[in-house]
Order: C-alpha cells, then sequence, then structure tokens
C-alpha cells in the first residue's frame, strides 16, 4: 500500500525567460509506514517537493495521490480538509502561536475538527507526556527552549493521528543532542505507530536515520537508496 504516489510532477515558477523548473518529471512511491527523507542542496526541490504532497502548493504538471486521493485535482476546501484529518506538518521554525500554551497549540489542530473539550485537553495531555513535555503543558512557547518548542510541534502533528507527517529541516535550530534526541523520537513514533515520515533535510544525523534516502538535485530525484 502508497501513502503516496506522484506521476511525472514538474513546478515550475515565473515564466518565459524567468522560468525557474523548481520540479521536473519527478516520479515517487512511498510505502505505509515508511521514514523517508529528502536530501540535497538548497534550491534542489526539497520543500516544493513536501509542499506538493501536503497540498500547500500545486504542480504545473503530472499527478499526486496521498491515501488514495488525487490531491492534485483537489480545490482549497477539499486540500484544507485532507490536510486537518491526514496530514501533520513539523516546520523548521515551529509555527506554533505564541499567545496560546504548549497543551492548546497541541488542542487547536483537534478543536477545528470538532472534538470536545474534555476529550481535546486529556488527549493534548497524554500526547505532550508521550514526547517527554509533561509539566510544561502550561507554558507559553517563549517559555519553553528550542527542543521543547519542536516537541509540541510534534505533538500537535501527531494528534490528529495522521496517516502522514511532513517535516521540513526539523532539526535546524537545534544543538546536536536535542536533534539526536528527536530524531530518536520520530523514529520511534514510526516504529510505534507505523505513521509515514517524508523529511527534507540538510542534517547528515537525520540522513543517518532514514530507512530510505532520496537525493535530490535540479528538482530530480537522482538516488534512492535503502538504508534499513
Amino acid at each position: 500500500m502508497f501513502t503516496v504516489t506522484l506521476k511525472s510532477v514538474c513546478k515550475t515558477f515565473g515564466e518565459g525567460e524567468l522560468a525557474v523548473n523548481a520540479l521536473t518529471d519527478v516520479d515517487l512511491e512511498i510505502n505505509a509506514g515508511g521514514f523517508i527523507c529528502l536530501s540535497g542542496p538548497s534550491g534542489s526541490g526539497k520543500t516544493t517537493l513536501l509542499n506538493m504532497v501536503g497540498g500547500l502548493d500545486r504542480p504545473s504538471s503530472g499527478e499526486i495521490t496521498v491515501i488514495d486521493k488525487r490531491v492534485d485535482l483537489m480545490d482549497k476546501g477539499e486540500l484544507a480538509e485532507m490536510r486537518l484529518h491526514n496530514i501533520g506538518f513539523i516546520f523548521q521554525a515551529y509555527n506554533l502561536i505564541p499567545v496560546l500554551t504548549a497543551r492548546e497549540n497541541v488542542e487547536f489542530v483537534i478543536q477545528l475538527q470538532g472534538m470536545p473539550a474534555d476529550m481535546r485537553h486529556r488527549k493534548a495531555s497524554d500526547i505532550l507526556n508521550e514526547v517527554g513535555l509533561d509539566g510544561l503543558e502550561d507554558r507559553k512557547p517563549a517559555e519553553l527552549s528550542g527542543g521543547q518548542q519542536q516537541r509540541v510541534a510534534v505533538a500537535r502533528a501527531l494528534v490528529s493521528e495522521p496517516a502522514l507527517i511532513l517535516a521540513d529541516e526539523p532539526t535546524a535550530n537545534l544543538d546536536s543532542v536535542t536533534a539526536q534526541t528527536l530524531m530518536d523520537l520520530l523514529r520511534h513514533l514510526n516504529d510505534d505507530r507505523g505513521i509515514t515520515f517524508l523529511i527534507a533535510t540538510h542534517d547528515k544525523l537525520v540522513m543517518s536515520h532514514a530507512r530510505r534516502l532520496l537525493q535530490m538535485q535540479d528538482g530530480q530525484i537522482i538516488n534512492d537508496i535503502q538504508q534499513r
């Protein structure tokens, strides 16, 4: 079973002489439960590919299927629903809401899903405990370290129980020890829950945790390496 399938996906920014081909004829199949890293220099197409899979941008041509649904054919409302119920996101800059506590940041997604307040509180507390933030639920982002903020972001991505989590440079703002701890956590969640992870990174530490490493250059996948 494939969680993600791309067929001849192209993405061009700009027109005419200013056109830039960010992705060129990308074909890709990702098995459910995979732990995949996209590597490559800046401008190689890693983030663009993540944005295509997450429905944050549209391909110029080609087909993208995520959990048996053609995301390239969806309208904005359908994409929002798809992301809300099926995809978790972990961003380099955490993207936490500064005026909300850790628990409230995590609850935000399942509040949008319509979950009752008592269930939200319990579920958010449980997932924060799972990622090692027990006792820090009522702190706001400014009161947390970078590693702790990224753990809140991981908890937020997990709380809706998505089939797929997309992460863009998740260790970029972390020291090496915190980055190692984060990657151990993500691998544990992958092993324990079977969530599919697709991670864009420059970080060799992150690449070393991948079961499958996709090396990108000039908008194409140039190597597909099975690691473990």
